[in-house]
């Protein structure tokens, strides 16, 4: 008489003895990839846990005996796809959008105050010196402002000149606000980007950055200031400029958090510091490439198309009212309590 394989014996028996559960964790998993776990009645939904761990455990013994590869197989198999339903994200993907818009991104606004004041101040600080050393001597004009961003508007220009390229614009083509529209998206997102990845080399090139673009704010507004156009000139800017200046500093304060996680990594590793707080600086750049998207939107279709100054300082107020109200009251429950965006 032949007898079975030793191990062929040892599978059957381990097999025999947990099948079952394996089974009832398959036909839930079964039904939850058709019909989600929302479908799974509340006993199922109680128990999937348990036998996902079971299951689990059974996968290591089965590893640690060597039972055939086929019983391996199946149980990696079955231990994935519970996974899944066990941790995996239980919503939609516009849910989570909405998740994110809600709890996410203004929590990470408030989160990163301290670096966002610090490139508010560093941008104030350039606008103000730009501004007076331009006023002294229209010559430092051509330094913080390339031909390119100028478009013309210099020291050389007549007000008249100054004057038309503030109010002319709705005169240009839809297609033309378009293109225009699209260059700017990109030209700002990547101002906002190149401020954040810089927060790597410590922060001091993003702070550069932050300061440059200051100067050549404060350019601008002394060349126009000097004509007696300067209410018309914030009125300009004011149409896009509160999303778009919000949206560069927040790209700023992004960058600087990344600069603080190598500086001041607390009691972790650098790179553990790192890997932390770039997840809250990520959901940060995010949502200023949200608000550089609304900008561009702005900056090439109202601004040009809104020519009268009363309205364009109406858009610019309330967006900014808007901006300032949703980053502090958006993400918090009833009671003020902080909400986070994997609360849901």
């Amino acid at each position: 008489m032949s007898l079975a394989p030793k191990s062929s014996l040892k599978s059957y028996e381990f097999r025999r003895e947990r099948e079952k559960s394996w089974r009832e964790l398959e036909d839930m998993v079964r039904r939850a990839e058709k019909r989600g776990l929302k479908s799974l009645p509340a006993e199922d939904l109680l128990r999937l846990p348990t036998l996902y761990r079971a299951t689990l455990s059974s996968l290591s013994v089965a590893r640690a005996i060597s039972l055939d590869q086929n019983v391996l197989n199946y149980l990696e198999s079955l231990c994935s796809r519970a996974y899944f339903q066990v941790y995996g994200p239980r919503a939609s993907l516009l849910e989570r959008i909405a998740s994110f818009l809600r709890y996410g991104f203004p929590g990470a606004v408030r989160e990163a105050r301290g670096p966002i004041l610090l490139a508010t101040v560093w941008m104030v600080l350039g606008s103000v010196i730009g501004f007076l050393l331009v006023q002294g001597n229209a010559d430092w004009y051509y330094t913080f402002v390339g031909w390119d961003m100028a478009g013309g508007r210099t020291p050389a220009a007549s007000t008249e000149t100054l004057r038309s390229a503030l109010y002319d614009g709705a005169d240009s083509a839809a297609d033309s606000l378009y293109v225009f529209a699209t260059y700017l998206f990109s030209h700002n997102a990547g101002i906002g980007m190149f401020a954040f990845a810089l927060g790597f080399a410590l922060g001091i090139p993003t702070v550069l950055l932050m300061f440059y673009n200051g100067l050549t704010l404060g350019a601008f507004l002394a060349l126009y200031d000097s004509r007696g156009l300067a209410w018309d000139l914030v009125g300009w800017l004011a149409v896009h400029g509160t999303t778009e200046l919000l949206a560069i500093v927040l790209c700023g304060g992004g960058g600087l958090v990344l600069a603080s996680a190598i500086i001041f990594p607390d009691r972790e590793t650098r790179m553990e510091s790192l890997a932390r707080r770039g997840r809250a600086a990520g959901t940060l750049i995010m949502g200023a490439v949200l608000m550089l998207f609304v900008a561009g939107l702005l900056e090439g279709f109202a601004r040009q198309l809104v020519t009268d100054i009363t309205a364009r300082y109406v858009i610019g107020g309330t967006m900014l009212a808007f901006w300032l109200t949703y980053f502090t009251l958006s993400g918090r429950d009833s009671s003020g309590r902080e909400r986070h965006y994997d609360d849901d």
